[in-house]
């Protein structure tokens, strides 16, 4: 059976740094997130804090599989500021993560190189700052079967790791249940194998 791979690294909370160059003010927020929805909040809450600044520049990722990005320069040269961002979220291996990073101007233009090596070291400095935490990508199932049949998928629930999250044996035994996506396959081929079954991913 081949190998799935089924777990990546985000971070466990916000962190931040703070970096300097030629009087401008580079302010680096990262956060873990894993809808879209959070991110539009997570920057609404930093653009009303932050009002006086000159530039709000962001990228996030969200997933594994089929990863969910965006990267922002909010009025930075193009390319200059999100893509730094986004490539240091890549070079550390990370997904749910959103990073944004708040410019006051000093007065001094930085230039195309020296933008990009500012977001692109605020924003290491604050992954940095952050705890890495695993995540795993959990797929749901639900089950149909006849009462009989209870004793038999308990157990095979149970020696795969599944986590059963919702019961009901009103006219037919239904079971909701979460597992591992690398389990998954194994765990379907083991019940398919029982008579007058149902299995559905959710």
């Amino acid at each position: 059976m081949e190998t799935v791979k089924d777990c990546y690294n985000s971070i466990a909370g916000e962190s931040r740094a703070i970096f300097r160059d030629k009087a401008s003010k580079f302010l680096a927020f990262a956060y873990p997130v894993s809808t879209e929805e959070e991110v539009k909040t997570l920057l609404d809450l930093l653009r009303k804090e932050y009002y006086d600044s000159n530039h709000h520049c962001y990228a996030y990722r969200l997933g594994l599989e089929n990863a969910v990005y965006r990267t922002n320069d909010d009025g930075e040269p193009s390319g200059s500021a999100g893509k730094p961002i986004y490539g240091q979220i890549l070079s550390m291996e990370l997904s749910d993560v959103l990073v944004v990073v708040v410019r006051y101007f000093g007065g001094t233009k930085l230039g195309i190189p020296g933008l990009i090596h500012a977001y692109r070291t605020a924003t290491r400095e604050a992954l940095e700052q952050a705890e890495i935490v695993e995540k795993t990508i959990r797929l749901h199932f639900k089950v149909t079967f006849d009462y009989p049949m209870m004793n038999d998928i308990m157990r095979i629930l149970k020696e795969e790791g599944a986590k059963i999250v919702g019961q009901n044996a009103v006219e037919r035994c239904e079971i909701e249940f979460q597992i591992r996506k690398g389990f998954a396959e194994k765990v379907a081929i083991r019940i398919n194998r029982l008579r007058n079954i149902s299995l559905v991913v959710k």
